[in-house]
This record gives structure tokens, C-alpha cells and sequence, in this order.
């Protein structure tokens, strides 16, 4: 049988990562190449940084984008944590001429749950099941009876009163206070509530760097009445995402 490979990468705020996958198992056909995200990191810069991971691998098919942002027929809505000049513009057009590839873009957090529902902690669950990334910022993903439903943007949720969710609970914030975890599990907990208060999860996937310490923060949260694990993809899980949307895009 032929080893179908796509290129995936992955747009952060602090670096562009990418790497050929094997869409059949979820393994990276290469080490990953990872550059630092250009600042400012205007669409034009990003470009060029996304055109020197595709000649890093030598690379000339489809290729799977993540981005950082509300991502809706190829044009990013918002601009919450990259540059204001990536609001409202076309992505995708910008970057596969860029690349002169055909490339499909998406929001990274709805990649990062395509790949753990494929190959990841989600993988053969039925049900609702909801991925939230913790990072700068908040990022989330809903996959319902295995089929993602895009731009969710729970990480927006007012919550609590007065305040948006990422604002009180991301990985950013327990860095910027010092919190502890004692002094910052309360918040994430309260936060999980008020998901399951909304939409009663079957299971709920905790990513982003901070899942490397799941041990520090999962036993703690209270009242919840779905399952609650740490992603299982980690740093891959957006490259791998990126090149699984491309595949069902362009068929390969």
C-alpha cells in the first residue's frame, strides 16, 4: 500500500514548526523544522517563513496551515494574540502564493483536536468531546460523534463576570501572576465547570504545554462529571491536524 504523506504546519506566536505526516498512522515522516515567528509577524514575513519550511523539506504537494485565530473560509476573523494586520485578511491566498502550493488553512486549536480525535486520547470515542489548548491564550475544539465542528472560541467565553475565560485561566496567566498550582487550579476548575454547565461533555482534553504537567492539575478538579485527560499528541498534535484537514481537502 502507498504511504500517503502530507506536509503539516503549524503558525504560533513564537515559532512556525512543520513536518511531512503520514496521514495513515499520525507519525511525522521527518524530524520536524521549527523557525522562530518573525516580528512583527505580518502575513508577508509569516509567508516567507512558511515558504522556507516547504523548501526545508523539499516539498511540492497539498499543505495543512494552522493559525492562531478564527479562521473562516480561508480568512482570518480575529487577531487576538498575532499581529492586527492578519485581521481580515485572506490567509490562505496569502500563503499558498506564498508557497505557489495548494494549501488549505485552519484554526489551530480545531487541528490540534482533528488530530487527537483521530490518533490521539479522543481517538474512537463517540459522544462530545471537547479539546482545550492552554497557552497565551485559550484555544478549544468541539468534535461531536467524531466530526469537528470548527471555530469555537470557548477560550472567549465571558467568564467569570466581566472578564474572558483565557484573560482569568490560560497558561499565560499562571505564568504572568506566579500563580502556583495550588492558586491557579481553582480558576482552570471553574472554568471546566462552567464548559460542562454549557455543553455536558463526555469527555474534556486538556493540551497545550501545561498538559506536560497534567499530574499537577487533573487530580484537583472537582465536579466534573465527563472524563478529563491530557491530550496525547502534545507539540505535534497541530502539524498533525493541519495535514489531516489537507488530505480530506485535496484528496491525497
Amino acid at each position: 500500500m502507498t504511504t500517503r504523506i502530507v506536509l503539516g504546519i503549524d503558525i504560533g506566536g513564537t515559532g512556525i514548526k512543520g513536518a511531512p505526516v503520514n496521514i495513515d498512522t499520525g507519525e511525522l515522516a521527518a524530524p520536524r523544522h521549527r523557525i522562530a515567528t518573525p516580528q512583527p509577524a505580518t502575513p508577508e514575513a509569516v509567508g516567507a517563513v512558511v515558504k522556507q519550511i516547504v523548501e526545508h523539506f523539499h516539498w511540492s504537494g497539498p499543505i495543512g496551515c494552522t493559525f492562531p485565530a478564527i479562521v473562516h473560509n480561508g480568512v482570518t476573523l480575529s487577531a487576538a494574540n498575532v499581529d492586527q494586520t492578519w485581521l481580515n485578511a485572506p490567509a490562505q491566498q496569502i500563503l499558498a502564493a506564498a508557497t505557489g502550493l495548494p494549501l488549505i488553512i485552519l484554526n489551530d486549536a480545531d487541528a490540534a483536536g482533528l488530530a487527537e480525535v483521530t490518533f490521539g486520547a479522543a481517538k474512537g470515542r463517540g459522544g462530545k468531546t471537547i479539546v482545550i489548548t492552554l497557552g497565551t491564550g485559550i484555544g478549544s475544539a468541539l468534535i461531536v460523534n467524531g466530526e469537528l465542528i470548527t471555530n469555537t472560541e470557548f477560550g472567549h467565553l465571558i467568564f467569570p463576570k466581566d472578564m474572558i475565560a483565557e484573560k482569568y485561566c490560560s497558561a499565560k496567566v499562571k505564568e504572568d501572576k506566579d500563580l502556583s498550582w495550588k492558586e491557579y487550579n481553582p480558576r482552570l476548575n471553574a472554568y471546566l465547570l462552567h464548559l460542562q454547565l454549557l455543553f455536558s461533555p463526555d469527555l474534556i482534553i486538556v493540551g497545550g504545554g501545561v498538559s506536560k504537567k497534567a499530574d499537577k492539575f487533573i487530580p484537583e478538579m472537582k465536579g466534573l462529571r465527563c472524563e478529563l485527560v491530557a491530550a496525547t499528541l502534545k507539540n505535534e498534535a497541530g502539524i498533525i491536524g493541519a495535514a489531516l484537514e489537507a488530505a480530506k481537502i485535496f484528496h491525497a
